[in-house]
């Protein structure tokens, strides 16, 4: 079943934009402002986008990036590819930085290559994949197959996917950030039966960044995962932030609460996105997007006020009761 989202009332002109034809849209990006990856991003209305830094390459980014999985795995011709194009367009426009891919999301790394390079904003991005390898060999083959999908020479972060051979794999990309092809490493997981395997790698290796799924509804990282990251100074990324969509199907068709104006979210999906940015280890969300009003909506939560600990737990408490 399709979930839709209440959406602020900011966030309705993406069919406008996909009907843009391509040229119309490239001279209007070129003309157009780029915030840097270094500093708050402004939203037209003149709100500061939250950042976080990542240690390992000492920059800041926006709090909210994209995640790839599944609507990007294989858009076929152009009505297909315009949706998504606006998207990462608006993306960029509004100081977005992250896009986060893999080689297992179908043709989803081959589909960011293509409208990054057709949007000419590699240069604002920052890019992120994963190796999910057997062996160095294969890891190697496909992380050289990553470089070609993407376009690039250089890649922001690449972390080992779902622990794949990952003492091998940490070891390759090691040498590659020595090497200066890519900027940060790491691991990730979205499955509670590999936490304990999981947070071992976290304390014998040295890590910049981790990825793990993490929501309102899904909070079991927040036992000792997430506390470990922040002990050990390690960016986090969250996928899943919506709990695999269960989220909006537990509150289709409800009004907001009283109190997320407290937190100035105007929808379902700023409850839930500001839910998880407000936890202690500062953390980057990832939801999927693949229309120009979902960035308006999701982005929206990298703005105003979080939730307090009282407020996470009250969120906690209304979410569990429904």
């Amino acid at each position: 079943m399709q979930i839709r989202r209440v959406l602020s009332p900011a966030a309705a002109n993406d069919e406008d934009i996909a009907m843009i034809d391509r040229r119309r849209l490239l001279a209007a990006l070129a003309a157009a402002p780029f915030a840097s990856s270094t500093v708050l991003a402004q939203s037209p209305s003149g709100g500061a986008l939250r950042t976080v830094r990542i240690p390992g390459a000492d920059v800041e980014v926006p709090a909210i990036g994209i995640g790839t999985a599944r609507r990007y795995d294989d858009p076929q011709g152009e009505d297909a590819l315009a949706p998504l194009r606006a998207t990462l367009a608006r993306f960029v426009e509004l100081g977005g930085t992250v896009i986060d891919t893999a080689p297992s999301y179908g043709r989803a790394e081959q589909v960011i290559g293509q409208l990054v390079a057709d949007l000419g904003v590699r240069d604002k991005l920052f890019l992120a994949t994963k190796v999910g390898a057997s062996s160095p060999a294969d890891g190697a083959a496909q992380i050289e197959r990553s470089f070609r999908n993407l376009r690039t020479d250089r890649i922001d972060l690449i972390a080992v996917h779902n622990l794949n051979d990952v003492t091998n794999q940490l070891a390759s990309l090691r040498d590659l950030k020595a090497k200066g092809r890519i900027r940060v490493l790491g691991i990730t997981t979205s499955f509670d039966r590999q936490y304990e395997a999981f947070e071992g790698v976290m304390k014998r290796e040295a890590l910049d960044t981790i990825q793990i799924d993490y929501a309102i509804d899904n909070r079991n990282a927040a036992a000792r995962i997430l506390p470990l990251a922040q002990d050990k100074g390690v960016a986090v990324m969250i996928n899943l932030p919506f709990g695999r969509d269960r989220l909006f199907s537990a509150t289709r068709g409800k009004p907001l609460p009283d109190w997320a104006s407290e937190i100035g979210a105007t929808s379902w999906a700023q409850v839930f996105l500001k839910y998880v940015l407000s936890h202690p280890c500062r953390p980057i969300a990832i939801p999927g997007m693949a229309q120009a009003r979902y960035v308006d909506d999701n982005l929206g939560a990298a703005r105003g006020p979080l939730p307090d600990a009282a407020m996470r737990k009250r969120m906690e408490q209304f979410i569990d009761a429904l």
